[in-house]
């Protein structure tokens, strides 16, 4: 499993577990960990699908620890989820296939326009608050659609899912902000558990590391997650405007 030959120093470590910290405490306001991990993983030398695999392993304890305090706390109802969480898994399933096959060249162009689109969304739409609003779809087709929808997206490319499905249980189902960000852990967590072992079979795992970070990511995420269950809308709407544009910008300005 461990196939990077490549010398990562002590100091290196400890580099990308703090960032592992810090990306576990704003995934679980926002999301967007991802786009802060990966990057310093690729910049310290770890090959792309290894650095792939080791990004999925440490972010699924970020977005467990997450889910468990939301739930603990009363803000996590499971029981509706159920067919979502099987069509994420079914749609991540694909999409990590997928992307193993296929560029994403396309979708890195589109992708920039959909973020800053769900930013201004956030920005200047009144459904986004601390109240539940009127659903606009069904629990049925919502679970159908945006659980394999994004689980699918979640595999194949990444960036930004945790921000698109909480607009999607804001702007669909009429979730409120706290109620939102804690529904989209669960699906994000079967996502990218998901992909994680799809990874971690083809042997795209830097073990070690990936537990350090785990370890991390886990007490990051859940000081996160209080903050978003004490302050709700005030806290999560402007961090995940300037995650999304900070997403959009980054992947506007590589090549």
């Amino acid at each position: 499993m461990e196939q990077f030959t490549g010398d990562l120093s002590l100091v290196t470590c400890l580099i990308l577990i703090a960032v592992a910290f810090a990306a576990g405490f704003i995934s679980a306001i926002a999301g967007g960990g991802g786009i802060i991990t990966l990057p310093a993983l690729l910049w310290a030398g770890v090959p792309p699908l290894d650095a792939l695999g080791t990004n999925k392993f440490q972010s699924v304890f970020g977005t467990l620890s997450s889910a468990i305090n939301f739930f603990q706390k009363g803000h996590l109802d499971l029981r509706p989820l159920w067919p979502g969480l099987l069509a994420a898994i079914v749609g991540s399933a694909l999409g990590t296939w997928s992307v193993t096959r296929l560029g994403g060249e396309q979708l890195q162009t589109l992708l920039p326009i959909l973020l800053i689109a769900i930013a201004l969304y956030f920005m200047f739409s009144p459904r986004i608050s601390d109240i539940d609003a009127r659903p606009r779809m069904s629990n049925g087709l919502f679970n159908l659609l945006v659980g394999g929808g994004i689980g699918f997206y979640g595999g194949f490319f990444g960036p930004g899912m945790g921000s698109i499905y909480a607009l999607a249980f804001a702007a669909l189902l009429g979730y409120n902000m706290r109620k939102a960000t804690a529904h989209t852990k669960p699906l994000v967590l079967a996502t990218n558990a998901t992909s994680m072992f799809i990874f971690m079979a083809g042997g795209h795992l830097l073990l070690w590391l990936a537990i350090g970070m785990s370890a991390a990511q886990f007490v990051g995420a859940r000081l996160g997650s209080n903050l978003v269950i004490s302050r709700g809308a005030r806290l999560i709407k402007p961090v995940i405007i300037l995650a999304t544009i900070a997403v959009a910008i980054k992947l506007l300005l590589e090549p």
